[in-house]
C-alpha cells in the first residue's frame, strides 16, 4: 500500500511517477481518502454540462466542504488528470479539460462525471481507467462515470503519476490547500495493442 504523507517537506514535484511511458492501457487502482482533518473551503456545484450551476440570482452556487485532493495523471500530463476529491460532482472528473473555456461544449460535458459514485470517506474505492487514442473512460466502483470522453491534444504516450496535492504551513499549523490525504493499493496496468485512431476535430 502507498500511504501519502500530505505534510511532506520535499521540494519540487512530489507526485509518484512510473518509469515507463504508456500509450493505450487499462489502469485499475484502489484508493481511499483518509479521515484526517482536511482543508475547509467553498467549492462550485457543477452541472452535467461541466459549467458551474447558478442560482435564481445569477450567482454561482457553492457549498462548503472539508476537502482532500489527489488524482491520477495520464500520459505525463496534469491536464489529463482523473480527479480524486470531495467535490459534490464526484471523483473521475478531468479538471484540466472541464475548466478549459477553449474546449468545445461536448468535451467539457464529456469529462464531467455522470454520477457521484464515491464511497464514504475512509472506505476503499476502485478506479478502472481506460485510455485508447484520445478517448477516456472511467469506471468508479463499477459505475461508468466518464464514457468515451474526447481529450483533444492529449499526448500520445507518457508516464502515469499519482498526484501529491497541497502542503502544510508549519508556522500557521494549517493546510495551504486541499491535501493529499490518500492511500493507494492493488495497482495494475494492462497495455492495449494496435489499431488506435486519434480524433482530429
Amino acid at each position: 500500500m502507498i500511504d501519502y504523507d500530505a505534510r511532506s517537506e520535499g521540494k519540487g514535484d512530489k507526485c509518484l511517477w512510473t518509469d515507463k511511458s504508456y500509450r493505450d492501457f487499462i489502469l485499475r487502482i484502489d484508493w481511499r481518502l483518509k479521515k484526517d482533518p482536511g482543508f475547509v473551503h467553498r467549492v462550485a456545484m457543477i452541472g452535467p454540462d461541466g459549467n458551474t450551476k447558478k442560482g435564481p440570482d445569477g450567482k454561482e452556487e457553492t457549498v462548503e466542504i472539508e476537502d482532500v485532493d489527489s488524482g491520477i495523471y495520464l500520459r505525463g500530463s496534469d491536464k489529463s488528470q482523473v480527479n480524486i476529491w470531495m467535490w459534490p460532482v464526484g471523483s473521475g472528473e478531468v479538471y484540466g479539460y472541464r475548466t478549459d473555456s477553449k474546449m468545445p461544449p461536448d468535451v467539457r460535458a464529456g469529462v464531467t462525471p455522470k454520477k457521484n459514485a464515491d464511497r464514504p470517506r475512509g472506505e476503499w474505492n476502485t478506479f478502472e481507467i481506460t485510455m485508447k487514442g484520445d478517448r477516456l473512460s472511467v469506471k468508479l466502483n463499477g459505475e461508468e462515470v466518464i464514457q468515451n470522453a474526447r481529450l483533444p491534444g492529449v499526448p500520445k504516450q507518457g508516464p502515469i503519476a499519482l498526484q501529491h496535492h497541497g502542503s502544510f504551513d508549519v508556522k500557521t499549523g494549517k493546510w495551504t490547500g486541499p491535501p493529499s490525504l490518500v492511500q493507494f493499493r492493488n495497482i495494475s496496468i494492462k497495455e492495449l495493442k494496435g489499431g488506435t485512431l486519434y480524433d482530429r476535430k
